[in-house]
């Protein structure tokens, strides 16, 4: 089966083409958050090297957030559109599951993204038998609440990635490999269905939250 994986919700811009679990190409361009000049060239690049066209793609994997509401829209989007013009199947996969996927042995993952402020988007996995299991829901939480919680799990090793937690977490790589074999296992969970693929925001954009904050106080 071959993917195409897109991954836009961070400052990297990635594109990458698996064949099942197997990388065939990827493309990661970390020019801010220009997403929307760079995604196209960068899949119509990554076709050509691998001389495929679209009409060659089984599997389309999106990464749906959290991360940049804009990335992770224009990401969403696109993988849509191709999904709805050529009646590919499409699955979403969560920033913080990506990042899961750069640990490799069994036992409790603590997955981070920065989003200000003391605050992270955060979840908790369980990995046995190359298998990633939500132990806690992704949620946008304060890094105090975070350790808190964590204080259950005290008695069991976690291995922390990604940057929202500075003092702990040491791999922030959202590789668009492991988006891929996130997405190849997610679609073979669900016998081989596609799925409506929407954003994983987990807050509200902060031009939103500055509009309440205003009417609030004419209020």
């Amino acid at each position: 089966m071959k993917i195409l994986c897109v991954g836009t919700s961070s400052t990297l811009c990635n594109v990458a083409i698996l064949e099942d679990t197997k990388l065939i190409k990827k493309i990661e361009l970390n020019n801010g958050l220009t997403h929307s000049e760079s995604l196209m060239p960068i899949i119509k690049e990554v076709l050509e090297n691998c001389d495929l066209t679209l009409n060659d793609i089984d599997l389309l994997v999106c990464d749906i957030g959290p991360g940049s509401f804009t990335g992770i829209r224009i990401g969403i989007a696109t993988v849509k559109a191709f999904s709805d013009s050529l009646g590919i199947p499409c699955i979403g996969v969560s920033s913080l599951e990506v990042l899961a996927y750069n640990i490799k042995e069994d036992g409790l993952i603590c997955s981070t993204i920065d989003c200000k402020n003391d605050n992270c988007y955060f979840a908790l996995f369980e990995l046995k038998d190359k298998i990633y299991n939500v132990i806690e829901q992704p949620e946008s939480k304060s890094v105090q609440d975070v350790l808190v919680l964590l204080n259950k799990y005290s008695e069991q090793v976690i291995h922390f990635v990604g940057d929202g937690l500075s003092e702990k977490s040491t791999n922030s790589y959202l590789n668009v490999e492991n988006l891929g074999i996130a997405g190849f296992k997610k679609f073979l969970s669900n016998n081989n269905q596609s799925e409506e693929i929407l954003p994983l925001y987990l807050k509200k954009p902060q031009a939103q939250r500055q509009l309440e904050e205003k009417l609030k106080g004419l209020c």
